[in-house]
Order: C-alpha cells, then structure tokens, then sequence
C-alpha cells in the first residue's frame, strides 16, 4: 500500500458541530479529499455539521445513495463510490468520508469500507453517536451495573421487536420513522408505552423530546429515536 492515500471514515457526531472531535476536526482541515453521503435533495447533514472546519478550496466528493427498501439500489451506489474512492487513494490522496455519529454504528460508512479494506489501508475516527445524545438530552441513562441494553431496528417485524424488548432493562429503537404506529402498538402490548420518550434531532437545532403517548401518529417524526427504560436505577 505504500504510495497510497488512507481512506479515513470520520465521525462528526449527532448533530451539535461542538461535538466534533479534536480529531476529527484535524483529519477534515488534513484531507485531501471529502467525501459524504447527500439525500435525495442534494444536501448533506454530515458535511453541514463539519462545515466550520472545511477549508474553502477542499474537494468534495458527494455520495449519492438512495434510501429506498430494495437492497440493490443502494449496493450499485457503495459499488460506484468505492470506485471513485478507489481512485483517489491509488493516486495517493487521503480520503475523508464523513458520517453522521460514528462511522460503525449504522453508518454508511461500513458498506465502502467493506469494499475497499483488502486494497486500502483504512482508519476510523469514532464520532459521539446519535444514541449516546439522546440519552443525555432526555437525562435517560442507557446502562448501570448488570443492565441489558438493547438497540432494536424498527425495520424489525411485530414479533422480533416483542422478542428483542424481553429482557432489556433499556432499549434504544432507531430508524422509528414510517414504522411509529407498529413500535407504539408493540412497546403498548408490552407495557412500556407510558414510560417512553421519542427524541428526533438530538443535540441538533431542531431537538424535540416528547413522551410517547403525547405524539400523534399524524405528527410522528420521520428521523426520531425512542428511548424506555423498565425501572428506577437504585
């Protein structure tokens, strides 16, 4: 690998741009290339979050993937990226690819790095996740002592999220959006319902946390997290 660049995946944290790492902010000013994912729009949040600490002559490398249900879509988009990537870092330019909380929890990152790790030398700057700034928003303390805690897709089927909330002490259930009424249906069979938050933009701007029960399925965020714990720690 010796004359090529370093493909780094950088996190840049939930959403407050002071919760950029030292180091994050250092291999961003550093690289020779930015790279991140846009949505459907055009817009990045990563980059929007790192955008105090890119320099005005950096050269950026937009990722369009689609957020669609269907698996293929999304894999000739990783397939095409890591090709761009790719080439950047044979020609020896350092890579940064931006993510949201942390490049390894949930993150698209995970899907290039797949592709390039047999050919590439790979570095990863973990970033404070999206879960860990919901817990200190809503004061909900995620684990103590010889706790469970259990981080739960809502993609998930009626039975699997049942079987996942069994034995938790706290749960984390993410990417709630269009699935809200069948999570509430769910967290109400088990009797967690009332006990309940929904957070949506955590440490963002935009931060909203409501109890579970207080939302509408009308007015329900698309981008939320839910957070419930069973008991009182003592």
């Amino acid at each position: 690998m010796a004359g090529r660049g370093i493909f780094h995946g950088v996190g840049v944290g939930p959403g407050d741009p002071q919760l950029l790492t030292l180091k994050a902010c250092e291999i961003i000013k550093a690289a020779d290339v930015l790279a991140y994912p846009v949505n459907g729009s055009g817009t990045s949040r990563a980059r929007e979050i790192a955008s105090a600490v890119i320099p005005e002559d950096a050269d950026e490398l937009p990722i369009h993937v689609p957020m669609k249900v269907e698996r293929d879509p999304a894999r000739a988009a990783y397939d095409a990226a890591a090709g761009l990537i790719s080439d950047h870092l044979v020609a020896g330019r350092n890579v940064a690819y931006l993510c949201l909380g942390d490049p390894l929890f949930f993150g698209s990152f995970m899907y290039l790095a797949a592709r390039l790790e047999d050919v590439h030398e790979i570095e990863v700057v973990p970033g404070v996740t999206s879960l860990s700034a919901c817990a200190a928003c809503a004061h909900v303390p995620l684990g103590g002592r010889s706790d469970v805690l259990s981080i739960v897709p809502a993609t998930l089927d009626e039975a699997a999220l049942k079987s996942a909330l069994q034995g938790a002490d706290a749960v984390a259930i993410i990417k709630v959006g269009r699935h809200f009424k069948k999570v509430r249906d769910v967290l109400r069979a088990a009797g967690l319902a009332e006990r309940a938050l929904i957070l949506e933009s955590a440490s963002g701007d935009n931060e909203r946390i409501t109890a579970l029960e207080d939302v509408s399925e009308d007015d329900a965020p698309y981008f939320s997290t839910i957070l419930v714990r069973r008991g009182e720690l003592t």
